[in-house]
């Protein structure tokens, strides 16, 4: 097989397969992440001794322990519990927990920049504390925290070549079969490498498309 039918015919094809399988591991990911990062956060400041506990120590455990660690715990230690995922289920759930302990922090470190007085005024005018910081209190907190929360979507990007490890062969992942069957090692993770650049790059476009939308008029950009 010549150099243009190798790229055309196969490498091309199996990495567009993968990238696929990448889209679908990120974009859901990427969302219930930040989801549960703003709860998980939310917890952390204003969840009371129990609650703001039990948030900080799920934080520090998916943050302290390796992404594939508990890539293989979800996937190989849950059956022993009764409970299978697929390998698709396993790598989505956990990259949305690992995601959301990240966002967290900077969802925390965004609270903790808005004014208390706010939420104070919100529940002189009747809000509950729950409901200030859900209307009031979170948005200013998100458009403080978006920066970090890009970031970590940048990282989430990188992450999903770890699915592989369980099975689920997402870009990485059939790079890796071709390189093993074809022994080009070099092209086809230098061809790997330039997909994932160019997801970052446009994810990172999209990021800054959203800061400079949420951008205050006379307060500059965030």
């Amino acid at each position: 097989m010549n150099e243009w039918n190798f790229f055309l015919h196969r490498l091309v094809p199996a990495l567009n397969q993968g990238l696929t399988v990448t889209l679908a591991l990120i974009v859901p990911s990427a969302l219930l992440g930040l989801l549960g990062g703003v709860v998980v956060g939310s917890l952390r400041v204003y969840g009371g001794p129990l609650w703001g506990r039990l948030a900080c120590a799920y934080a520090a455990v998916f943050r302290g322990t390796p992404l594939v660690i508990q890539l293989f715990m979800l996937y190989f230690g849950l059956p022993n519990l009764g409970i299978t995922l697929s390998p698709y289920a396993a790598a989505v759930i956990g990259f949305t927990l690992c995601s959301a302990a990240y966002h967290s922090e900077y969802v925390r470190g965004g609270l903790r920049a808005v004014r208390r007085g706010q939420l104070l005024a919100a529940q002189a005018l009747g809000f509950s504390t729950w409901k200030s910081l859900i209307w009031i209190v979170v948005p200013q907190a998100i458009r403080k925290a978006l920066p970090g929360c890009g970031n970590e979507i940048i990282y989430l990007i990188k992450y999903s070549s770890l699915a592989y490890v369980v099975t689920c062969f997402e870009l990485t992942g059939q790079a890796k079969i071709v390189a093993s069957e074809s022994f080009r090692f070099s092209e086809v993770f230098l061809v790997a490498g330039m997909y994932y650049l160019a997801m970052v790059t446009l994810a990172g476009k999209f990021l800054q498309w959203i800061e400079r939308r949420l951008a205050i008029p006379g307060f500059g950009t965030l």
